[in-house]
């Protein structure tokens, strides 16, 4: 069982900056990969960046150059440092977790992209 809890949310001008976090627990096997979700009003949720678990990141075009991924896996905590905020953000952010896939080949663990586990979210709204 995995819990993800996310904070930092919150009102901002366009061109500001957040902070988002997600306190992490639960079988560590369950959250070798991590990543961030939004979802804008009546639109489907978007995965915008992923943490792997040998450290690699990957970031939807959207944000690429804005925001950064980044975990402290001592704290068990996953960050969203967001920057230069645009309207086109506002949306509920959320955390999500997955436990990879094995691969024989290579007899490693790696991230597809597949998370099994999500927080409740997080509110960031840009206003001009």
């Amino acid at each position: 069982q995995v819990q993800l809890v996310e904070s930092g949310g919150g009102s901002v001008q366009s061109g500001g900056s957040l902070r988002l976090s997600c306190a992490a627990s639960g079988y560590v096997a369950s959250r070798r990969c991590m990543g961030w979700f939004r979802q804008a009003p009546g639109k489907e949720r978007v995965a915008i960046a992923h943490i792997d678990n040998d450290g690699s990141t990957r970031y939807a075009d959207s944000v690429k150059g804005r925001f950064t991924i980044s975990q402290d896996a001592a704290k068990n905590a996953l960050y969203l440092q967001m920057n230069s905020l645009k309207i086109e953000d506002t949306a509920m952010y959320y955390c999500a977790a997955g436990p990879g896939r094995y691969s024989l080949s290579r007899y490693a663990y790696y991230c597809a992209g597949e998370y099994t586990n999500w927080g409740q979210g997080t509110q960031v709204t840009v206003s001009s």
